[in-house]
């Protein structure tokens, strides 16, 4: 089912591998950026289907990344 949520928007979120490259935890991104685990977890999972600017933002200031390096187009776009 993920993966055909995924084809229907077409961009696939990157969190899950960008925090694993830091050595981060889901739980220290949240305190970072002040958002719930569980919202995090939607995008790290790949169940989002939409992001605040100012979370993008955040998020990638957290992760010391650019836009494109979370959020990439899903193969086949």
């Amino acid at each position: 089912r993920m993966i055909e949520e995924v084809e229907i928007i077409g961009i696939r979120c990157r969190l899950n591998e960008l925090l694993e490259e830091r050595g981060m935890t889901l739980t220290r991104l949240a305190e970072l950026v002040d958002l719930s685990i569980v919202n995090l977890s939607v995008l790290k999972n790949d169940r989002a289907r939409a992001i605040r600017f100012s979370t993008l933002r955040a998020i990638c200031v957290a992760l010391e990344c650019e836009v494109g390096e979370l959020l990439v187009l899903a193969p086949g776009d």
